[in-house]
């Protein structure tokens, strides 16, 4: 497969992200997506692409057969293809969005942040996930260096090519703090999913008036 650039990453990530997280919104429109690539939670690095990148970005993505567009809408809207072009089940998908959207984590940090996605039933599991993605036909991930003092070994996606280790990584949250962090990001979006139903109720409303 094709080395993906970062946006790329990005803009299928996010795809693969709202597919489980927010079915009911999935699939996407151009203007929906972008918003998604450019959340200040659960997104790292932050980023700012412009509606003219992210665009451009969705038709590169559809000549790798990794996204395409819906026909029969009144606005176009845009589904990936990650789960067939790269042969991934719903656990790896779920491993592979997190490690795109997020950067390297530990085992722990991917069961938390995971949790919209699939329910792992423990670390164990994720374990298991990992290594197939390892052994995958096509290697997904592969498990960094593990620096001084840490407890868990990292683990990074491998869309972009081989992870760059030579800059010190963020400090990450302890494991406490990064579960319920994950927790009021997930509490975060259902109350803005929530209220993107009650604005469009209100705008039916208000055209059948």
């Amino acid at each position: 497969m094709q080395i993906l650039t970062a946006i790329q990453v990005r803009v299928l990530g996010c795809l693969m992200e709202k597919k489980e997280s927010t079915p009911e919104q999935y699939p996407l429109t151009l203007n929906a997506l972008r918003n998604a690539c450019n959340q200040k939670s659960s997104r790292y690095p932050i980023v700012s692409y412009s509606e003219g990148e992210v665009g451009h970005t969705i038709r590169e993505l559809e000549a790798m057969d990794l996204v395409r567009e819906q026909w029969g809408a009144r606005v176009a809207k845009f589904e990936h293809l990650a789960n067939k072009a790269l042969k991934l089940h719903s656990k790896g998908i779920a491993l592979i969005c997190v490690l795109m959207l997020r950067g390297p984590q530990t085992p722990g940090e991917l069961k938390t942040h995971s949790q919209r996605l699939f329910a792992f039933d423990d670390l164990d599991d994720v374990q298991f996930a990992l290594q197939q993605l390892i052994d995958h036909d096509l290697p997904m991930v592969a498990a960094l260096p593990r620096s001084p003092g840490q407890k868990e070994g990292r683990y990074a996606h491998l869309l972009s090519g081989e992870p760059d280790i030579s800059e010190p990584s963020t400090p990450k949250p302890s494991t406490g703090l990064s579960a319920r962090v994950a927790e009021l990001e997930a509490e975060l979006e259902e109350i803005r999913r929530r209220l993107s139903v009650i604005e469009d109720g209100t705008t039916v409303g208000a055209n059948n008036d």
